[in-house]
């Protein structure tokens, strides 16, 4: 089998990844996925045991147990750019043997959940609330550089987003879509929807401080948004990323966004840490559970 150029994938002195400075054992099947690097502590602050605390750039690692159950909490930094160097490194600690650098056999599954915020589009999902994001809309470029194979249902719910962006819009939009079975497991309860990730957060996302925004009429575009009964419901910047990259690796992905901001109420949690901190500790109880 061809080896995997020093190249394409970094190590360290050490044989750690690159970025996530990480070896293969201080990695659980189950890793959650949060933006923040303070929120990794507020994770893994409700672990029975932390085996392994590492970091390197915005990268920070905890990896310990809740009973039996090994988990990783890591923090991605904002964006998808970020997303790709930490899936992919993920996968490289758990299906490449780093010493021969060749891809193993037998690829392993990892379960990738990510808790993050986001801002709802529509009006009557209300603020600290739950979202699970049953599929994604992608506004950023990454899985452009990536080999998909979308479902004929994705590609009927691509085209019916194309068309409705005006025609002065630039982003061509891609969809990826959750693990069915993680998303029926964490979805159980909470409101389900189709999320928009945008490349940043301020005329990405709709907002305008003093910089004028080329495309003013974003927000209503995705509010008014249905195809066969289903509406966009969320915008953030991470979990089209993660779904795309994760299914490309062969991994099962679900995004569940604390919904901080109603942007077409203009409303924002009174709250955002004590919201955030009781969808952790429900998620984390779940999670107990996942196979």
């Amino acid at each position: 089998m061809t080896a995997v150029s020093e190249t394409d994938l970094i190590l360290n002195d050490d044989g750690s990844v690159y970025h996530l400075n990480l070896l293969p054992h201080e990695v659980a099947d189950t890793i959650i996925t949060v933006g923040d690097q303070d929120r990794v502590a507020e994770v893994s602050k409700y672990f029975d045991a932390v085996e392994f605390k590492k970091g390197k750039r915005e990268f920070v690692t905890h990896t310990g147990r809740i009973g039996s159950k090994r988990i990783t909490v890591i923090s991605t930094g904002i964006g998808t750019d970020n997303v790709d160097i930490v899936l992919n490194e993920l996968d490289a600690l758990v299906n490449v043997d780093l010493a021969t650098r060749t891809v193993n056999a037998h690829p392993k599954q990892l379960n990738i959940i990510r808790i993050g915020t986001s801002g709802t589009v529509q009006p009557d999902i209300p603020v600290d609330s739950l979202l699970i994001s049953e599929a994604a809309i992608g506004l950023d470029a990454l899985m452009h550089y990536y080999h998909q194979q979308a479902s004929p249902q994705n590609k009927a719910l691509l085209n019916a987003f194309k068309d409705a962006l005006p025609a002065n819009v630039a982003p061509l939009p891609y969809v990826t879509e959750a693990d069915a079975a993680l998303l029926a497991f964490f979805g159980r309860g909470h409101t389900h929807g189709i999320t928009v990730t945008a490349p940043g957060f301020y005329a990405p996302q709709g907002r305008q401080v003093r910089a004028v925004t080329a495309w003013p009429q974003l927000l209503p575009v995705l509010q008014s948004f249905n195809y066969q009964s289903r509406r966009i419901t969320n915008i953030e910047m991470e979990t089209a990323g993660i779904y795309g990259l994760a299914t490309a690796l062969g991994h099962r992905p679900v995004s569940c966004n604390v919904i901080l901001a109603n942007r077409i109420n203009q409303v924002f949690s009174k709250q955002p840490l004590r919201v955030m901190d009781n969808y952790i500790r429900q998620i984390l109880e779940r999670l107990q559970d996942v196979d």
